[in-house]
């Protein structure tokens, strides 16, 4: 083990600069000690490292740092109580319970107006703050980066060692900058930005770098929307995603329950301020993406990478660089029963998904209800509407955004993960055809051989309406 270094000459980064304020100690075989400022569980695997924990006799450090809720297993339908569809369910929320009332633990339990899914709990509650190190055991805990925080998945072990030290073991990620140039179009946002990005460099075009996010585009973005576009940064094969805090990110976060209050938020507010690149910093990495002309994307295949505009067609895996890619291509297309030079656009649904971390906040429902209202669904479509937090649904129903959706045709749910992903036990039917605003089109993600269309809010509305894929500008 060896001291903490000087620090580096010339320019640095915003990861560069969170890197050293948490940085504890270097250790041996190029592995770094850290601390954690904040730990967030949910029940499919936070009860179980709890119950680890106390398995060998380890105490959690600092109980008030560590939060939990219930979101990726629990029943979203209305009038749910404590049961779950997915088969011995009912002991992960159990467990978690134990776990965390015997630990000292904050939970946003069923019941609690605070509920949601963790990486729009966090967020709202003012947990997440600019400049603060926060794990979670969930791939997309890099959504909260968008706050300007370094925040990143880890494993069940992996939050044990976090529970009981407020440190993990890591190796220092390598740095990349992406700049998304010029204004948005009309009717496409940070969804599509995203979905652009990985089908240009790849879904494993960050390489597990920490990729900061930056550009006039992203500047223009509402917080919510710089979530959007960190959450999906894991799809990138980054190890996490941020954008530098600025005057919004200060107003989003301003009054938060678990915010900084009174002259200690005038303190922080200073020392985020100062939590951005320098004008000379040097990444590993470097591309640029210019949004001025993006069209609403869509995903035809099984991976993120997989996606065209709206208006354009299944290319040809003929095209691509290398045999490996083509094998890719045509396995995926065989999966989804589509064909090269098919249009996306016209392409029959079955169902249309509106929810998930990605996108189920407030500004998201205000964006497919405003396509929505005086709208119906079409026929034989099934649509379902899953706020991401119990918060965002009590938002959203002061301001009949749920009637909005009942009226058009939608089921209207309470919050959770509900159907990005099947644990929860609810599922798409055999081959259904979905069009989704979930971060994972894979096989089988939202049931058995699901054919799964990732887009934005949106888009998933126009494509509710239109019983088939749509481009969503013709309707704004």
């Amino acid at each position: 083990m060896s001291a903490t270094p000087a620090p580096p000459a010339g320019g640095q980064s915003l990861f560069d600069k969170l890197w050293r304020q948490h940085l504890v100690a270097e250790l041996d075989e190029g592995d770094s000690l850290v601390h954690i400022d904040r730990v967030f569980l949910h029940e499919r695997t936070g009860g179980v490292a709890l119950k680890a924990l106390t398995e060998a006799g380890h105490d959690v450090r600092n109980p008030r740092l560590a939060f939990a809720t219930l979101d990726h297993i629990v029943d979203t339908f209305p009038g749910r109580n404590d049961h779950t569809l997915m088969p011995g369910g009912e002991s992960f929320i159990r467990i978690t319970r134990e776990q965390t009332a015997q630990r000292g633990i904050q939970l946003f339990d069923l019941g609690d107006l605070r509920q949601g899914i963790v990486h729009v709990v966090s967020p709202e509650q003012g947990i997440v703050l600019p400049g603060a190190t926060v794990v979670c055991p969930d791939s997309h805990t890099c959504t909260q980066g968008a706050l300007g925080a370094l925040a990143w998945g880890i494993g069940s072990s992996e939050a044990e060692h976090a529970l009981a030290t407020q440190t993990l073991r890591v190796v220092k990620p390598r740095s990349m900058r992406v700049t998304f140039d010029g204004l948005l179009p009309h009717g496409v946002g940070a969804k599509d930005m995203i979905l652009a990005l990985i089908a240009r460099d790849s879904a494993s075009g960050a390489q597990g770098a920490v990729v900061e996010f930056d550009g006039d585009a992203v500047r223009s973005l509402g917080i919510e929307a710089r979530m959007t576009l960190c959450n999906m940064a894991v799809e990138f094969s980054a190890f996490t995603g941020l954008v530098a805090p600025d005057e919004a990110t200060l107003a989003y976060l301003e009054g938060r329950p678990f915010a900084p209050q009174g002259e200690a938020w005038q303190q922080a507010c200073s020392a985020w301020r100062q939590l951005r690149s320098d004008a000379d910093a040097r990444f590993d990495a470097e591309t640029r993406l210019d949004v001025s002309r993006l069209a609403p994307m869509v995903t035809w295949g099984t991976s993120p990478q997989h996606a065209v505009g709206v208006d354009a067609q299944v290319p040809q895996p003929s095209t691509a660089a290398d045999a490996a890619t083509r094998h890719a291509m045509d396995k995926a297309l065989a999966y989804m029963d589509l064909r090269p030079g098919q249009p996306l656009a016209g392409l029959p649904i079955d169902a249309a998904f509106i929810g998930s971390c990605t996108n189920s906040r407030l500004s998201d429902l205000r964006a497919a209800a405003a396509l929505l209202r005086g709208r119906k669904v079409a026929p034989g479509v099934k649509a379902i509407c899953v706020p991401g937090s119990t918060q965002v649904k009590l938002a959203a129903e002061a301001e009949g955004l749920h009637q909005v959706f009942l009226d058009a045709g939608f089921d209207w749910r309470e919050a959770g993960c509900s159907m990005c992903f099947y644990a929860g036990g609810e599922s798409f039917g055999l081959q259904q055809r979905v069009i989704s605003t979930t971060n994972r089109n894979f096989e089988s993600r939202q049931g058995p051989q699901t054919r799964t269309h990732l887009a934005s809010p949106v888009t998933v509305a126009a494509s509710a309406i239109a019983g088939r894929i749509a481009d969503p500008r013709g309707l704004l």
